[in-house]
């Protein structure tokens, strides 16, 4: 049976400078390195919201504090990086901003953000519109993307999710961390958890 048409919208976050390494690659990318990531988030929905919006662009402030505060000016490690330890007296000593997430990649970093933005959709419009496709960019050469629709997507149950947002708009599992033992909280650093509403970083 043939998908029914469908609305689709994008939309891009820009400038999220951060630092990485991939500790196995026999080459240059075992060193630390960075980038300004960019990421295009693509949305659908078969039919349009009271607006006639796909997505309202103004209602993703929830998604782009996430990017800030994962992305902007942090240090990523792979969770088994034989030098976790020294991130992290690194990071306790002020010296970096540390993310542990199970894959630092760009693939998996486009996964990462279609895991939240679906996280923020399905609570809130509850399956009229999804996150089905995110391009998450380390410069103007290289991209990787990640495309999946949500088993959920058109006539899902909206989720219980309360008033307010978007403190409590989020599921206890916002992302796929769950490759290794003690996964880190959602926000990255094992000692942090997700910062206060009220500390959550502006984005430009």
């Amino acid at each position: 049976m043939r998908d029914p048409a469908a609305y689709t919208c994008s939309k891009s976050f820009r400038g999220y400078p951060c630092t990485h390494r991939q500790w196995r690659h026999p080459g240059r990318c075992r060193f630390v390195h960075g980038y300004s990531r960019s990421f295009t988030v693509w949305f659908r929905a078969h039919q349009l919201d009271d607006h006639g919006f796909v997505v309202d662009f103004s209602s993703l402030k929830a998604l782009e504090q996430r990017l800030v505060h994962q992305f902007d000016h942090t240090f990523l490690a792979n969770a088994d990086d034989p030098l976790l330890d020294t991130w992290q007296s690194l990071h306790d000593q002020g010296a970096l901003d540390l993310r542990v997430m199970t894959n630092v990649g760009m693939e998996a970093s486009a996964e990462l953000v279609w895991d939240w933005a679906n996280a923020l959709l399905h609570c809130r419009d509850g399956g009229r519109s999804c996150c089905f496709r995110v391009e998450a960019r380390e410069n103007e050469k290289n991209a990787a993307c990640f495309s999946a629709i949500p088993a959920w997507f058109s006539g899902a149950i909206p989720l219980n999710c309360g008033d307010g947002y978007p403190e409590d708009a989020w599921p206890e599992r916002p992302y796929r961390e769950h490759s290794y033992e003690n996964p880190p909280p959602p926000y990255g650093h094992p000692a942090d958890g997700p910062p206060p509403p009220g500390e959550l970083a502006e984005a430009p």
